[in-house]
C-alpha cells in the first residue's frame, strides 16, 4: 500500500513537519467511499465448534448484548465545563505539564484553557465515534471474507456491538457535549488502508489488534480519569465489548500466522508498524489547535515534549504490544517489529497481559455492570 510504503521508507517517523502535512482536505464531506478489493467468501462447512475458543466467544457475545438507548442513564445532567475543570484539576491544573514559554499559550487565561479543554473533549469523543464506525465497516467485511463459519458467527455479533458503540458516542456528543469534529486525517488513512486491503487477515490485524487494542487502552484511561458518571458507565459497557473483540482477533490470527512465510509475516509486521504510527500521530489533535487559532507546528512540538503526554501516548500501546507478541509479530524476520516498537518507546509492554488472557476480567466486570 502506498501510505504504508511512504511511512516505512521515511527516514524519521518522528518528523513533525511530515506528520502535520497529513491533513483532512474534505472536512465537509458527508460520504466517503473506499474501494474494497476483497472477495466475499462462502463456506459450505457449517459444522459449529471446530474452533472452541471462538465458539465460546460467540456464546458469550449472544448473552452480553446491551441496549444503548435504555441501559444508560441518559437523564444524567452533564455540565461539560465542570467536567473539564475537574479533569484538569485531577492532573494538577490547566496546561501544567506544558512548557508554554515563548508560545501563544503563555497569554492564555483560565477561560481560554477551559475552552481548549471543551474542544479537546469534543474532538476526542468525535474520534472515538469515527473509529467505531470504522470498526463497524471492518467487522462487516470480516463476516464477508473470513473462511471459517465460527468466525463468521462471532463477527456478526461484533457488527451489532459496533453499531451500538457508534450510536452511544453519537448520542453523547449530540446531547451532552457541544460539537463534532471531522475524522482525523491519520485515522482516516489507516481506516482506508484496512478497508482497501484484499487480505482478510489484514482486516483483523488492522482493526481487531491495532485500532481496537488502542481503543481499549484509551477507553480505560478516560474511564479512570473522568468524573462524569454517564460517560464512565458508557465507557465501561463499551470496554467489556472491546476486550471480547480484541480477543477474537488474537484467537483467529494466532492460528493463521503460525503458517505464514517470513515474507508474508514481514508484510504484516510493516502493516502493524504503520498502524501504530498513524494512531500515535492522530493524538496530536491538530484540528483542535487550528480551531483555537494556534499554529499546529508550534503546539505539537510543545505537546510532544510534555512528560505527562509521553506517558499517556505510550500507555495507549499497552494492549497492542503484548498482543503482537502473542501473534509472533515481534520477533520474526530478525526481530523487525521489536526494533520498531523499541524506537517508538513502547516495547516495555511486551510482557503485560495479552487480551486473550485478560478478557475474562473484562467479561466478568461487564456482566456485573449489566446486572446492576
Amino acid at each position: 500500500m502506498s501510505s504504508n510504503q511512504e511511512l516505512i521508507g521515511r527516514a524519521d517517523v518522528n518528523d513533525l513537519a511530515a506528520i502535520l502535512a497529513v491533513a483532512n482536505t474534505d472536512r465537509d464531506e458527508v460520504i466517503h467511499a473506499v474501494k474494497d478489493n476483497a472477495e466475499a467468501i462462502f463456506t459450505w462447512d457449517y459444522e459449529k465448534g471446530q474452533r472452541p475458543a471462538l465458539n465460546r466467544l460467540y456464546e458469550k457475545a449472544k448473552v452480553s448484548m446491551w441496549n444503548g438507548e435504555t441501559d444508560l442513564p441518559w437523564d444524567t445532567e452533564v455540565d461539560q465545563e465542570k467536567v473539564v475543570v475537574e479533569n484538569a484539576m485531577s492532573s494538577g491544573g490547566f496546561g501544567r505539564d506544558l512548557d508554554v514559554s515563548g508560545t501563544p499559550l503563555a497569554t492564555w487565561d483560565d477561560a481560554t484553557w477551559l475552552r481548549f479543554g471543551v474542544e479537546s473533549q469534543n474532538w476526542m469523543l468525535s474520534q472515538f465515534m469515527h473509529g467505531e464506525q470504522g470498526a463497524l465497516v471492518c467487522t462487516a467485511k470480516i463476516v464477508e471474507t473470513v473462511p471459517w463459519i465460527d468466525a463468521k458467527y462471532y463477527a456478526s455479533t461484533q457488527v451489532m456491538d459496533e453499531a451500538r458503540h457508534v450510536e452511544v458516542f453519537a448520542k453523547y456528543l449530540d446531547t451532552k457535549l457541544s460539537g463534532h469534529y471531522p475524522i482525523n486525517a491519520h485515522l482516516r488513512m489507516l481506516l482506508d488502508d484496512i478497508v482497501g486491503d484484499s487480505r482478510w487477515d489484514m482486516t483483523y490485524l488492522g482493526m481487531q489488534i491495532m485500532v481496537e487494542g488502542l481503543a481499549l487502552a484509551a477507553f480505560g484511561f478516560m474511564h479512570q480519569m473522568t468524573t462524569e458518571p454517564l460517560l464512565k458507565k458508557l465507557l465501561r459497557y463499551v470496554m467489556s465489548d472491546e476486550a471480547r473483540h480484541v480477543a477474537f482477533g488474537v484467537l483467529s490470527l494466532k492460528e493463521y500466522y503460525g503458517e505464514l512465510t517470513d515474507a508474508e509475516m514481514l508484510e504484516r509486521q510493516e502493516f502493524a508498524f504503520e498502524a501504530a504510527v498513524r494512531m500515535r500521530d492522530r493524538f496530536l489533535q491538530q484540528e483542535v489547535w487550528e480551531h483555537m487559532g494556534v499554529d499546529p507546528k508550534v503546539a505539537a512540538g510543545m505537546v510532544i515534549q510534555a512528560p505527562q503526554r509521553q506517558v499517556f501516548q505510550n500507555m495507549l500501546f499497552s494492549k497492542i504490544v503484548p498482543n503482537c507478541k502473542k501473534l509472533g509479530l515481534l520477533d520474526r524476520n530478525d526481530h523487525w517489529l521489536r526494533g520498531k516498537f523499541t524506537e517508538l518507546g513502547v516495547i516495555q509492554f511486551e510482557d503485560w497481559a495479552d487480551t486473550e488472557e485478560e478478557y475474562e476480567t473484562f467479561a466478568l466486570a461487564g456482566g456485573e455492570l449489566a446486572a446492576s
